[in-house]
């Protein structure tokens, strides 16, 4: 459980905050934080769809544009609906400030390039989804903004890649999809020695399982479209950070640049997160049970899962981790072939590049979410020819196992 307490969103125009929501224990943060009532008095959070407001007088624009008054000015800015997800993020992670962004994308591009300029220096882990790889090894330089990358796994590494003008580490863990697991502390101290800020990624675990912050993190990222929505609806994302971080930098460059969240995203997010913890937990079980049936299996060179003894990060992963998670990545004897094979022999898993959902989902991250990178670079990733990742949703384990094995009887 976060051990912060919610402080304010860091912005003009955020209101509805409840002065008992730190005091409240995670399950009823999940489900009430955030919440502003209008003068309707609905049970459920209202939908604020517009995109500008009104004002009784020109002296009052003047003041909220100033900034010297409270109020919403336009939604690419703040708006009600958006401002009540960030809040109970807020309150779920233990972060001063957040922001709703359009997708998880959104949320690490913002939060990597509000802050680093040109000549400055980023030190990331290797294993790093498709979509944010580039952001680091190719973005980020046109805009003369120089990297390194490192094996997340190997804290020494991450200290020999320090340069004197390292602003910034950036990783995700558990990876996606190799699953690596990286020490958060022992990174952010790193960092820190040397005045960086440390960008963790957390869509994998989502703050049910793990709370970056609270092992020293000072930027949190989500793709809420993961386990936050969970049920395949809407794009979303977040960045978890310091009031100060949003207010200087953050806040700023999303009002400027427009990644904004959309208020019915947002709506959806916010009722999402309401069973939050009871999804997660339930795909983390059924992930265990999946995990173990599977590990034994002759086709499979391996069969990774945080969750197993077997997992070689299976400690770290533990004492950051309350459970495993919902993902395994398959390591398939007979390469692409056999992995496309099982795949396609499966009748209720869906082949899909989505993962956190209530359905379980496969997919073949060499041919899809990191097919642009080189098959050098993917096998040093940890990412083979024969590697699937599978998604782990709410139906009965033991069906999923069932059609795995019959998948698997078929080869």
């Amino acid at each position: 459980m976060s051990k912060n307490n919610n402080k304010t969103t860091g912005k003009k125009g955020a209101v509805g905050k409840n002065p008992d929501a730190a005091n409240w224990r995670w399950a009823t943060r999940q489900v009430r934080g955030g919440t502003n009532r209008s003068q309707f008095g609905e049970t459920s959070e209202a939908m604020y769809l517009n995109s500008g407001y009104v004002y009784t007088s020109a002296e009052e624009a003047a003041a909220r544009f100033a900034g010297d008054s409270d109020g919403f000015v336009y939604s690419r800015f703040s708006n009600p609906t958006v401002s009540m997800f960030e809040e109970r993020m807020m309150l779920l992670e233990g972060a001063e400030a957040a922001r709703g962004t359009a997708t998880g994308m959104a949320a690490v591009t913002s939060a990597l390039l509000c802050y680093l300029s040109a000549g400055d220096h980023i030190v990331a882990a290797r294993a790093l989804f498709g979509s944010c790889r580039y952001i680091v090894d190719t973005l980020c330089p046109r805009f003369g903004i120089e990297f390194t990358l490192v094996d997340g796994r190997d804290n020494q590494a991450w200290q020999d890649a320090v340069r004197p003008n390292t602003k910034m580490f950036f990783l995700e863990t558990p990876a996606n999809p190799t699953l690596d697991i990286v020490d958060i502390k022992a990174v952010a101290d790193i960092a820190h020695n040397i005045d960086a800020l440390l960008v963790v990624d957390n869509a994998f675990a989502s703050p049910v399982l793990q709370r970056p912050m609270e092992y020293g993190a000072d930027i949190v990222c989500y793709s809420a479209t993961k386990n936050i929505d969970g049920q395949g609806r809407v794009l979303g994302g977040c960045v978890l950070a310091s009031e100060e971080f949003v207010e200087e930098y953050l806040g700023n460059f999303m009002r400027q640049t427009g990644p904004s969240l959309s208020p019915f995203n947002a709506w959806t997010l916010l009722k999402s997160l309401e069973t939050l913890d009871l999804r997660v937990r339930q795909m983390c079980c059924n992930a265990q049970a999946i995990a173990i049936a599977l590990s034994d299996n002759d086709h499979f060179e391996t069969v990774l899962y945080p969750g197993l003894p077997s997992h070689p990060q299976h400690d770290l992963a533990m004492k950051q981790m309350e459970m495993g998670g919902s993902i395994i990545t398959l390591h398939m004897k007979g390469g692409k072939e056999e992995a496309f094979r099982f795949a396609n022999g499966l009748s209720i898993v869906d082949y899909s590049n989505n993962l956190g959902d209530a359905k379980s989902l496969i997919c073949h991250p060499a041919t899809t979410t990191h097919q642009r990178l080189e098959e050098e670079m993917r096998i040093e990733s940890g990412i083979y020819p024969g590697t699937l990742r599978l998604s782990i949703g709410l139906e009965d384990p033991q069906d999923l196992i069932e059609d795995m094995l019959q998948s698997l009887s078929r080869m």
